[in-house]
């Protein structure tokens, strides 16, 4: 167990890891994933993305024995692609919002498309699709692991999935913002805002409505 693992070991791990973002070593993303094997809380066999070759490199990096490729979180195979049907898209954006790198294109009630050279084949937004129309293609053909993807390719998955999640927080920080203004604005003038006329009910729900701006205030402090 090494809690306090330097930045520079996770920054080394990370850097080993495909960048696929797929959750199939059991962590929410890559990076977090490369600080629990640094801390030692993760073993290094649980990348099927990196396969093979990625053990290998996690077991320099940290002097670890290399281990075969834990069967649990998943099999090496070649680099996979989404391919979405677009005669059974219904435009309901849940593939766009589960993708983690952001390369899935579309709008409400319009049909979607993948932008193939950005796909990391993650198949997260498999099980988000309700109409089961995206699947998968062999996008490497026999090639597998670190041989069907490349360093710049990784960095480029990093840089996307560092700019989805930003956007995701902003995005969320902005419709926190806006609800509270609308709250706050009805606090002004609460009798008027409301179909409540009962003094005491009134009173409760505007204890209500302050509270829920007083979490939300807490929770965007830094």
């Amino acid at each position: 167990m090494n809690p306090t693992a330097p930045k520079s070991l996770v920054d080394a791990i990370d850097a080993a890891l495909p960048q696929t973002q797929c959750q199939r070593c059991g962590y929410p993303d890559c990076r977090r994933y490369a600080q629990a094997i640094a801390d030692g809380e993760a073993a290094i066999n649980q990348c099927p993305p990196g396969g093979a070759e990625g053990i290998a490199r996690l077991a320099r990096i940290t002097g670890r024995d290399a281990l075969v490729l834990n069967p649990k979180n998943g099999l090496e195979g070649p680099r996979r692609l989404a391919i979405i049907d677009e005669a059974w898209c219904i435009g309901c954006t849940l593939c766009i919002k589960a993708c983690p790198v952001d390369c899935i294109v579309g709008a409400p009630k319009a049909m979607h498309t993948v932008i193939e050279s950005e796909c990391t084949g993650c198949e997260l937004c498999i099980p988000a699709c309700p109409v089961d129309c995206i699947s998968l293609a062999d996008a490497s053909g026999e090639l597998t692991g670190w041989d069907a993807w490349s360093a710049p390719q990784a960095d480029t998955a990093r840089e996307r999935y560092a700019f989805h999640t930003m956007r995701v927080e902003r995005d969320k920080r902005e419709n926190d913002e806006r609800l509270a203004a609308k709250a706050q604005a009805k606090l002004a003038d609460f009798a008027a805002a409301s179909n409540i006329t009962d003094a005491d009910e009134l009173a409760r729900k505007r204890a209500v409505v302050e509270a829920a701006l007083a979490r939300a205030r807490a929770r965007a402090k830094p």
